[in-house]
Formats: structure tokens, C-alpha cells, sequence
């Protein structure tokens, strides 16, 4: 067994998660193991998009090596964002902001959205799942695009939840 890494596939799995705009992506072949996480990590003061946590070549005893870590992560949320309130993703699938093709989404930016109104729609396993809003608020910035896949957990959509008069 080898201990060379090939850079081109590692590449190759990081454009795949930036184009998919998953959350966490984890692929592993007999020799290699990579986790390509998106956010922020403990201690890191410039941004990126992405954060590998793990490029590991697997040792022939199926014990891992010291994990090798690069690339800096992205940037932490402000002070004037404390406020923003997400709409996470409550399973895996492919995020529709409309109820059909032709259709205006259900909410778009600067949206009052109250809590139980439907936002979006998550296909997965040939089912179409309503989402709903957990809280009330101003909907301030959609963060996943129609149409793509969305990770269980991922954000959708901030809410404002500050009251404005």
C-alpha cells in the first residue's frame, strides 16, 4: 500500500462540496479518508469557504494517523448578527423554495414569515416535505439556492427576530 495522496482527487472532492454547497462532505476509499466541513473552527481569524478536517491515508492495521489539517476556516458570525435566527435544514435532500417549478417561492427576502408558515420544501426519498418555521421574524437572507442539495442540519434561510418599529 501507498502513502501517497492524490491532490487531484482531494481537489476534486472540495470542488464537489463547494459546488453543492453541502455542509459536511465525507468520502472514503480503501487508502484515503477526506471530510470537507463548511464553517467556522475554533481559533481561526481569516476566512475561507472550506476547512478540511481530514486528509488520512489509511494504514494497512486500520489504525488512523495523525490527522492532517489545513486550510483556515470561515468567518464567525458578528456582533450586529446575534439577532439572525436560522431555518435549518431538518433532514438530507433537494431544497425547493417554491411549491412547483412556475411557482413564486413561498418566501423571499424582507418577508414577514410567522412561526408555523411554510418556507420551502426538502424532496427526499421521492417525498416533498414541508418546512416550517420555528420562530417569527424578517426573513434576512435565503442562503441555499433552488433546486440544490441541502445537508441535515444546514441553514436555509436567517431570520431577523428583532422587533422594529
Amino acid at each position: 500500500m501507498t502513502d501517497r495522496i492524490d491532490l487531484d482527487q482531494v481537489r476534486a472532492i472540495i470542488r464537489l462540496a463547494e459546488e453543492t454547497g453541502v455542509a459536511e462532505l465525507e468520502v472514503e476509499t480503501p487508502a484515503l479518508k477526506v471530510r470537507v466541513r463548511r464553517g467556522p473552527a475554533a481559533g481561526a481569524g481569516h476566512q475561507t469557504p472550506d476547512e478540511i478536517t481530514r486528509i488520512v491515508p489509511w494504514a494497512a492495521s486500520g489504525t488512523l494517523p495523525a490527522t492532517a489539517s489545513s486550510a483556515p476556516a470561515a468567518p464567525h458570525a458578528s456582533a450586529a448578527d446575534d439577532h439572525l435566527v436560522p431555518i435549518v435544514a431538518p433532514m438530507v435532500g433537494t431544497f425547493y423554495r417554491a411549491p412547483s417549478p412556475d411557482a413564486q417561492p413561498f418566501i423571499k427576502e424582507g418577508d414577514q414569515v410567522d412561526e408555523g408558515q411554510v418556507v420551502c420544501i426538502i424532496e427526499a426519498m421521492k417525498l416533498f416535505n414541508e418546512i416550517q418555521a420555528e420562530a417569527r421574524g424578517r426573513v434576512a437572507r435565503v442562503l441555499v439556492e433552488n433546486a440544490t442539495p441541502v445537508e441535515y442540519g444546514q441553514p436555509l434561510f436567517l431570520l431577523d427576530s428583532v422587533v422594529r418599529s
